[in-house]
C-alpha cells in the first residue's frame, strides 16, 4: 500500500543572500529553540521559527494599536533584544545587562549596558506592530545594533569593563 507524505504549509523563502546564516540570526534561532521545552518546534526549520518576526506593511496596517500589546509580540521583542545582547557578549567578551520596560500602550525603552557604558538605548514605539519586512532586514538591524555596541565598547574599554560599585574584580577582597 502506498502512502503519501503530508503537504507542508508554505514557509517564507530563504533569501538568496543567506540572511539566516548570519551570526545574529543563528543566535536568535537558538534562543527561540531554547524556549521549546516540549519539543513541539523540533521539526520546524529556522525560517518557519522566524516567520513571526516578519510583518509586511499590509499586515502592519491591519494590526490595531488599541489595547495591550499581544504577549506573543512582547515575547518576540524580548527575544530580539536578548539576541542582540548575547551577540554583543560573544563578540566583545563582556557581560551585557538588558533592561526593557514596555507600557500597556506599546511604548517603552530598551537599554543594554556593560560596566558603566550604555551600549544600546532604543525607544520603542508601537510595539503592537513589532516586526521586520523581511528576515534580511531583521538580520541587518540586529547586526547593526551589535556592531555599533561593539564599536562603543572598543572606544571606551575602561568604562565598559568597570563595575558599577567602583571595585574591579581583582581588587575586591571578600571577608
Amino acid at each position: 500500500m502506498m502512502t503519501t507524505l503530508p503537504v507542508r504549509t508554505a514557509t517564507p523563502a530563504v533569501n538568496a543572500d543567506k540572511s539566516l546564516s548570519s551570526p545574529f540570526m543563528k543566535r536568535l534561532v537558538r534562543l527561540i529553540r531554547a524556549q521549546d521545552s516540549y519539543g513541539s518546534w523540533e521539526r520546524k526549520c529556522d525560517a518557519e521559527l522566524l516567520a513571526k518576526f516578519t510583518v509586511v506593511d499590509e499586515q502592519r496596517r491591519a494590526i490595531p494599536i488599541i489595547g495591550d500589546p499581544d504577549p506573543d509580540v512582547l515575547w518576540r521583542v524580548d527575544l530580539f533584544y536578548a539576541a542582540v545582547g548575547l551577540s554583543i557578549e560573544e563578540r566583545a567578551n563582556v557581560m551585557v545587562s538588558r533592561t526593557m520596560e514596555i507600557g500597556h500602550d506599546g511604548f517603552g525603552r530598551v537599554l543594554l549596558t556593560t560596566g558603566r557604558l550604555v551600549v544600546l538605548s532604543k525607544t520603542l514605539r508601537g510595539v503592537h506592530r513589532f516586526g521586520f519586512n523581511t528576515l534580511r532586514n531583521c538580520a541587518k538591524i540586529g547586526t547593526t545594533f551589535v556592531n555599533d555596541a561593539v564599536a562603543a565598547i572598543e572606544a571606551y574599554p575602561d568604562v565598559a569593563r568597570s563595575r558599577r560599585d567602583g571595585v574591579r574584580g581583582s581588587d575586591h577582597v571578600s571577608a
